[in-house]
């Protein structure tokens, strides 16, 4: 099945923010909390590495999935793929 010129487009952009996401959350998950080991600070009575470890990755987590959504959302109306409610 040979895709078009706009479907190629639409899928290109869907891969390359798929792509600078998931280098967040690698960068998130195992840089961060590898490079807070050396920190010796509390934060909040924990040590702030466990906190980035615990607390703050999850934040960066749903902020990755809400940007995703909101992001493949408005690229599937620019290229009219998007689930409409047709009733």
């Amino acid at each position: 099945m040979q895709l078009s010129e706009r479907h190629q487009e639409y899928w290109r952009r869907n891969l390359k923010i798929t792509a600078v996401l998931m280098v967040i959350w690698f960068v998130v998950t195992f840089v961060l909390a590898y490079l807070a080991r050396d920190l010796s600070f509390n934060f909040f009575g924990w040590p702030f590495s466990f906190y980035m470890a615990a607390q703050g990755s999850l934040v960066v987590y749903v902020v990755i999935i809400w940007y995703y959504a909101r992001y493949m959302n408005k690229l599937d109306l620019e290229y009219g793929v998007h689930e409409g409610d047709d009733e």
